[in-house]
């Protein structure tokens, strides 16, 4: 038996557009190494998935989100 599929909270959120800038909303789908979490344990759809990813690498890029956190020295 399949599970119905959970809704996906950006969509719920009412973001139409996931943003660089938004470190906080980020964060939620990025593991304690830095990982960007896969759509199927974080629930995004796929279209939300795609800009997340692209949005995490370009916030990471200009140091909004750290590569590997938790790391010091």
């Amino acid at each position: 038996m399949r599970r119905p599929k959970k809704p996906c909270p950006i969509t719920e959120a009412g973001i139409r557009y996931v943003d660089y800038k938004d470190d906080r909303l980020l964060a939620r789908f990025i593991t304690d190494y830095g990982k960007i979490l896969p759509s199927r344990l974080s629930g995004v759809d796929a279209r939300h998935q795609r800009q997340l990813s692209k949005a995490v690498k370009k916030a990471r890029y200009l140091a909004l989100l750290p590569y590997v956190k938790g790391q010091t020295g």
